[in-house]
């Protein structure tokens, strides 16, 4: 007598509609998706004109160094004492221009907290001047 052998018909995976599936999800993830932009430091620069001698007294000189470290007017303070310093001197000196260097090596936040201090202290005078 012979046997008869019976083929497994393994299960079958539609896919007529896997491309529109696929498409689908992706718009949902191209819709539902936000894209974080950088908007930067909202500085209004200056036109260029003829270069101007300022006296020295008029300048408040802010240094930071490459770990962070901030010397104001020549002397260390910290971070967090910026602002009320720079209002005390904008009280005694409204002329006051604040000249900010740092070094090649100055982490961005650490300058960008700068900025932000100076912006709290209401200095409206601020030179950005260039690393040596």
């Amino acid at each position: 007598v012979g046997k008869i052998k019976r083929r497994f018909k393994g299960g079958e995976i539609p896919t007529s509609s896997m491309a529109d599936i696929a498409f689908l999800l992706l718009i949902f993830f191209l819709v539902t998706t936000t894209i974080d932009i950088d908007k930067g430091l909202g500085l209004v620069l200056p036109a260029e004109g003829e270069t101007i001698e300022i006296k020295k007294k008029n300048i408040l000189n802010c240094l930071i160094n490459s770990s962070g470290m901030v010397l104001l007017g020549g002397e260390p303070v910290n971070l967090k004492d910026v602002s009320r310093i720079v209002k005390e001197k904008l009280r005694e000196n409204n002329k006051l221009i604040i000249s900010v260097k740092t070094h090649e090596k100055t982490h961005y936040k650490d300058y960008v907290a700068i900025i932000d201090q100076l912006k709290i202290a209401d200095a409206t005078r601020i030179s950005i001047a260039d690393t040596d």
